[in-house]
């Protein structure tokens, strides 16, 4: 059976088409694609809708968790960020809560997940991302990041914004999700495994990080890295075992093994300039100068991003490395120190954890310093 419309009808309904079609171009100039999708998916569903007076009820808009280390800013002045930009962009108050000695994050993130939130974000350094990630890897709530740290990896890694706060918040809301790999590190056969997001390390570098005063690095930044590193150049290497994917092993004296998802530091800095965060390996580096003099040719392999065969350097990809010492090293884990250990495992995880990354529009507006207030 065929429904004949009237004229005045067929004229209604091609003019609400061509105004629903307009508003979809306003708002995606405005605030990108996936903006635009979810601003007419939320106010065009029924339920979402008051039955009073046509407002979004608390119910149906989106919620974020903003997981905060108060020793690295100040919490309330964030929060009432948080909640401005959450309200100027549609969502509901988020749920604030803090970083303690007791839970560096996970139990945080952990409880952000029992209350259902739509998107975890971190604020805080290196250590607080990485402990909200070990509760969010293997689960589709992705993670937002406000970094707020000294070495602030993961976030240099996936070309975030790094000293604009509310940049950071808007990236967190409203960002593309991108799946990345992460790490997980044994420091005992049987032994728990602990979640790194960008590289875990043995010997010299873990050694370094051990021995940088948090004083030091509040006054000077990166650079207090490089006055510990300093100090520690001078030592002698160790005897290790190298097991590649339970297949290939080496023997060799080394003073640093590495395995990282990705490679870029402080200052530019490529450590692992083949490193891909997506591609479901790692990368482990091999450093091995036997003396003071040695060392220039390690720096100059970095620095020429020629690691993979350099002078005293060496890489290799794979999913499982295991590096066993004849003595006790130092271990680190995103540059924060796990203790000493003779053994160290990695392994990856392929596209474990959901970030939230710039959109291209936002990556213009970023460009431009031209970010709506």
């Amino acid at each position: 059976m065929t429904i004949a419309l009237d004229p005045l009808m067929t004229w209604v309904v091609i003019i609400g088409a061509l105004v629903v079609l307009g508003l979809v171009f306003l708002l995606g100039r405005r605030s990108g694609a996936r903006r635009t999708l979810r601003t007419v998916r939320r106010y065009s569903h029924s339920t979402n809708l008051s039955d009073s007076d046509g407002e979004v009820s608390d119910s149906a808009r989106y919620r974020a968790a903003l997981i905060v280390n108060p020793t690295k800013t100040d919490v309330r002045r964030l929060a009432s960020t948080a909640e401005a930009i959450c309200r100027f962009e549609g969502w509901n108050p988020p749920l604030v809560l803090e970083t303690t000695v007791e839970d560096s994050g996970e139990g945080a993130a952990t409880r952000a997940l029992d209350e259902g939130v739509d998107v975890v974000i971190a604020a805080g350094g290196d250590g607080t991302i990485r402990a909200v990630a070990s509760a969010l890897a293997g689960t589709s709530t992705p993670m937002g990041i406000v970094p707020l740290g000294t070495g602030n990896l993961l976030a240099r890694n996936i070309d975030l914004v790094l000293d604009k706060t509310e940049w950071a918040l808007r990236i967190a809301l409203w960002g593309r999700n991108r799946e990345i790999d992460v790490g997980t590190a044994k420091i005992a056969e049987d032994g728990d495994a602990h979640i790194f997001t960008v590289m875990t390390g043995l010997g010299f570098d873990a050694a370094v990080m051990a021995d940088t005063s948090d004083e030091l690095k509040s006054r000077l930044g990166w650079l207090a890295y490089v006055e510990a590193g300093s100090r520690k150049l001078v030592g002698r290497p160790s005897q290790v075992k190298i097991t590649f994917d339970d297949d290939y092993r080496i023997s060799a004296r080394v003073r640093s093994v590495l395995g990282g998802n990705c490679g870029r530091l402080q200052g530019g800095i490529q450590l692992l300039p083949q490193a891909v965060i997506d591609d479901g390996m790692l990368d482990v580096l091999i450093v091995s100068p036997k003396n003071l003099g040695q060392w220039v040719g390690v720096l100059a392999s970095i620095a020429g991003r020629r690691v993979s065969r350099g002078l005293h350097t060496n890489t290799r990809k794979c999913q499982k490395v295991v590096i066993e010492a004849g003595e006790d090293l130092d271990v680190q884990l995103d540059g924060d120190p796990l203790g000493q250990s003779p053994y160290l495992e990695m392994e990856v995880r392929p596209s474990a954890l959901t970030v939230r990354v710039p959109t291209v529009e936002q990556r213009k507006q970023i460009r431009a310093e031209a970010w709506p207030v």
